[in-house]
């Protein structure tokens, strides 16, 4: 069956400390929604249609019967953001190291795509990525 409307993506993510992962985000230039906000969660906005809540790790666990995965030694996924060019690539994920997280490998360039990925201070793993326009078909 065919998507005819646009979706919303919701994509939840346990965290250890929602203070510090809310401070290392907004750093990041991400602003959060106050109306699904408290002690335990946050719903950080990515766009229009794409948002991350963040839980605490007691908060999460009241959502599956299964063991959270421990990030420092597993991965769960892969987070990939879009950035508007290189420079915002390479800028995000400076920052993201500057304030805690911690950069994977080294950037990738195939030309019409370039991204660099880092761990936040949870081991999530993400990706930061930037793709020529002329290479994106609508």
């Amino acid at each position: 069956m065919a998507v005819t409307h646009s979706r919303k993506l919701f994509v939840n993510l346990p965290v250890r400390e929602l203070k510090r992962t809310v401070d290392f985000f907004t750093k990041l230039g991400f602003s959060f929604n106050p109306q699904f906000t408290d002690e335990r969660a946050t719903c950080m906005i990515v766009s229009e249609e794409a948002f991350f809540m963040l839980m605490t790790e007691d908060r999460f666990k009241e959502f599956t019967s299964r063991e959270i995965c421990d990030t420092r030694t597993h991965l769960e996924g892969l987070f990939a953001l879009s950035a508007s060019s290189r420079a915002e690539v390479d800028h995000l994920v400076k920052t993201a190291i500057e304030n805690g997280g911690s950069a994977i490998g080294e950037p990738k360039d195939y030309g019409f795509m370039y991204y660099r990925s880092f761990y936040d201070l949870d081991g999530h793993h993400w990706e930061v990525l930037f793709m020529e326009p002329s290479h994106v078909q609508s």
